[in-house]
């Protein structure tokens, strides 16, 4: 008799969409058989018409605790996910308090997550002038890799290097290199304002060119893999494609938000739609969506990066003095779904971009795909059911996030970890490391 049977008339499996049952064994997946095969299970479950997926990875997620829980920890951060469908997260360096720096500064935000996760967790180190000398053990203590911004950061503790010291951290450790790519040089200063058109003014589209073209130059004279963040803006795409072709190892990735919301309306004052880099127009959309189809952007993350009200200044609507990032990891899926079945992509393609794609990112072959071998992290999604967003029903901490109020298409029914349903109160996440990458 075998744990579990997962039966689905839309399993979305490595070959596509199609009729299957997926048994559970021991929390790996043991086998794919035809949806009515028969077979003793301890508990047998069919969905019938709704989708199975596996679970869903987002490799970029800032939980914030130690030090900044107030704004979001890793029992609300993870349970919020498993809500949204995503199985497994890669928790940002900076945030928390203190940064994830240095080996030390790791121990100490495992022990803040230990006994609270209810997905499993990988945890990014940190690059920051003067710490190359503790990647390598950071590297060998099973980060997933590098965190850098060639900007501010927004917070003191996690400064933004330059070239030569990108440069200096990359030799340091055979790592993946995440950059936050926007130049400082092509910054502006954001005058106090409301007006949503006055930040984004502030932060041009040449800044993410002139640091993506940064990024490239440092990880092709180290020799080194370079990921480009949350790409917004689609000018940098010519870049990006240029360097793959000559065979420099970079990738990059997007966010809903710069896929699905649309400058020109963003109301004045609505500071919960500021991020940094910032959401652009529709037509820079339309590239990035392009872009995701060819496969030049290679997958879309939350950067899930919450704040308290307070920080998003909702009292004064200043985009200038609001903390900038946007909550959104329990909405991913059914935000990207909404819009990627409206454009004729399928749930396979949501599927590539949000789980396997970001799973193969970081190395992950047992996450991310519904697989023989594969942990048994499994989502039940309903792709034609409907909601609207209410934001103090989220697990997400604080009650702030752009979608609020939004029709969105696409419920998650159930989640597994492993075999066994999230119910958000009992954790069972694990940790994960590079050790963990070939099975956990």
């Amino acid at each position: 008799m075998v744990d579990l049977v997962v039966r689905s008339r839309r399993a979305v499996l490595p070959g596509g969409e199609q009729p299957a049952s997926v048994v559970v064994q021991g929390g790996k997946i043991a086998s794919l058989l035809p949806y009515d095969a028969e077979l003793p299970a301890a508990e047998d479950v069919d969905l019938g018409d709704v989708a199975l997926l596996p679970g869903l990875v987002d490799t970029h997620v800032h939980v914030n605790e130690p030090g900044r829980t107030e704004w979001e920890g890793f029992a609300s951060a993870t349970r919020a996910a498993a809500a949204g469908g995503v199985t497994t997260i890669v928790d940002m360096p900076l945030n928390s308090l203190p940064p994830t720096v240095s080996v030390e500064a790791l121990a100490i935000k495992q022990a803040a997550a230990a006994g609270q996760c209810h997905v499993d967790v990988g945890f990014w180190g940190g690059a920051i002038p003067g710490n190359a000398g503790e990647i390598a053990d950071l590297h060998r203590a099973g980060v997933f890799g590098f965190k850098a911004f060639l900007a501010d950061s927004g917070v003191p503790e996690f400064p933004p290097v330059g070239a030569a010291q990108l440069g200096a951290a990359m030799a340091e450790a055979d790592a993946l290199f995440v950059v936050h790519a926007e130049d400082p040089d092509h910054l502006h200063d954001a005058a106090s304002s409301a007006a949503y058109g006055d930040f984004l003014a502030s932060r041009p589209a040449d800044a993410e060119h002139a640091a993506v073209a940064t990024a490239i130059a440092t990880a092709r004279e180290a020799g080194r893999r370079v990921h480009i963040l949350h790409l917004s803006a689609a000018s940098a795409l010519p870049l990006i494609a240029s360097a793959r072709a000559e065979g420099v190892r970079v990738t990059a990735e997007t966010c809903p938000h710069y896929l699905t919301l649309n400058a020109d309306e963003i109301p004045d004052g609505a500071t919960e739609f500021k991020c940094c880099p910032p959401i652009r127009d529709a037509v820079n959309a339309d590239l990035l969506w392009a872009a995701l189809a060819d496969g030049l952007i290679t997958c879309v993350v939350s950067d899930h990066s919450p704040c308290t009200p307070e920080l998003k200044r909702q009292d004064t609507g200043d985009f200038a003095a609001a903390w900038g990032g946007i909550a959104s990891v329990q909405l991913g899926l059914p935000v990207i779904w909404t819009s990627a079945a409206e454009r004729g992509h399928s749930l396979a393609d949501v599927v590539s971009w949000m789980a396997r794609r970001p799973a193969d990112l970081v190395g992950l072959a047992n996450k991310g795909r519904i697989a023989v071998g594969a942990d048994a992290d499994l989502v039940a999604f309903d792709p034609s059911a409907e909601f609207v967003v209410d934001a103090h029903a989220l697990h997400h901490k604080n009650p702030v996030t752009p979608y609020a109020g939004k029709k969105l298409s696409g419920v998650v029914r159930t989640t597994w970890l492993r075999g066994r349903p999230v119910t958000g109160t009992a954790p069972t996440g694990r940790f994960l490391t590079l050790s963990s990458r070939e099975g956990s």
